[in-house]
């Protein structure tokens, strides 16, 4: 089914004094692009025409045009993972919508529960251990396989419910669940928040959002450590906030959200893990001391170096060759930054209002989960200012 005629299907790409100009404002965080074409009627339109999800939108000409691949109602997704030919979507249940936690695309133009509605269907009271209580994040690993990280924590800020984070491995194909790595409260205490995952060889690296910490796991083993825990690297600074339509994004309290230790990348080498606050900066450590069970905390800390001074993101996706994709979410756009450190934008939208995570496939797309976090009514004194429906975009990254 693809999107009706009615339905802008490609969004335009800043031209080059465009992109010179959102460089120099990125870099002094006053970011303010020439307005470009809308996405308004768009949102109307699928949400109208197409119900709750719309199967993937048509091919554009023009390279670096944003594309509408699906939308939904039901999902806010934060979370998009592509394997097997299959196109998996997630988000977290404090969001309040009333979709599944982990779901698959179909041909069918719906959400299917992934891997069954059994493990979708946790509610309070029930053991967490083989059901998702709140996905923030997928990932697919070397072998293709796909990972679910389950913060385990139903309630924005609450703490974590029994049995409810962990690590879920799962076969993309048959929906097989292929292992489960709980995190306990020695790695995953009250107050935290685990976010994403990267993996480079027998580790994989997840961060903390919540207490602000780095988790390696070996998948060996199974045995899970919580490292750089009062780095000054894993957590928020109060003076570099969220700012998203000229407002600072609040805590129901009126406290300017922090978000701790976010976005994390692996050098295509090996060797360093990237790594940052969702505000900003990023910093480096080398792989080689992460990855030591019995290194001191002293000296890991101080391992840690600066890598990127980037601004408040959305996510962040790295290639084989060291280029960082990233959105900004104060200007909606999506940068590239090369292993130089130059940045350049590709593509700057309204319609990106806080795109999550991103994620690369293996043609070049870069497939941007759209949340709209800071419109939800916990961030505005109660009142939902969320533009349905939700929109899944992709790019080509490569001219």
């Amino acid at each position: 089914m693809t999107l009706p005629s009615s339905i802008p299907k490609t969004v335009r790409q800043p031209n080059s004094s465009q992109r010179s100009d959102s460089v120099n404002r990125l870099k002094l965080w006053l970011p303010s692009l020439p307005p470009v074409s809308s996405l308004r009627f768009a949102l109307i339109a699928a949400n109208l025409v197409l119900g709750n999800v719309s199967a993937r939108g048509a091919e554009t000409t023009d390279m670096r045009s944003l594309r509408i691949e699906a939308s939904s109602s039901v999902l806010d997704w934060n979370a998009v993972a592509l394997a097997a030919n299959h196109i998996f979507v997630g988000g977290p249940r404090w969001t309040g919508f009333s979709g599944p936690a982990v779901a698959v695309l179909t041909k069918g133009n719906s959400l299917r529960p992934f891997p069954n509605p059994e493990w979708n269907g946790w509610k309070p009271g029930l053991d967490a251990k083989q059901r998702f209580v709140s996905v923030n994040a997928l990932h697919i690993d070397p072998e293709g396989k796909l990972w679910v990280v389950d913060t385990g924590t139903p309630q924005f800020g609450g703490p974590p419910v029994e049995n409810g984070p962990k690590l879920v491995r799962l076969d993309p194909v048959t929906g097989k669940i292929l292992h489960v790595y709980p995190m306990g409260p020695d790695v995953a205490p009250a107050g935290s928040y685990i976010d994403d995952i990267r993996f480079n060889g027998p580790h994989a690296y997840l961060t903390d959002a919540g207490k602000g910490a780095i988790l390696v796991l070996d998948i060996t083993t199974c045995a899970v450590r919580r490292v750089l825990d009062a780095s000054p690297a894993t957590h928020a600074r109060p003076d570099r906030p969220i700012v998203i339509d000229g407002k600072v994004v609040r805590n129901a309290n009126g406290t300017p959200l922090l978000v701790n230790a976010d976005p994390l990348e692996v050098s295509p080498d090996g060797k360093y893990l990237y790594f940052g606050p969702l505000e900003g900066p990023w910093s480096k450590v080398p792989t080689s001391l992460l990855d030591d069970p019995v290194i001191l905390p002293a000296t890991l800390a101080a391992s840690v170096t600066p890598w990127a001074d980037l601004p408040p993101i959305g996510g962040s996706a790295m290639d084989e060759h060291g280029n960082l994709y990233f959105i900004a979410l104060k200007d909606e756009t999506v940068y590239r930054r090369d292993p130089e450190g130059k940045i350049v934008p590709l593509v700057s939208d309204h319609g990106l209002h806080w795109a999550d995570a991103p994620f690369l496939a293996r043609d070049r797309r870069l497939w941007l989960p759209v949340a709209q976090l800071d419109r939800l009514a916990r961030f505005n004194h109660g009142v939902n200012h969320i533009q349905q429906p939700f929109l899944l975009f992709s790019i080509i990254t490569e001219p």
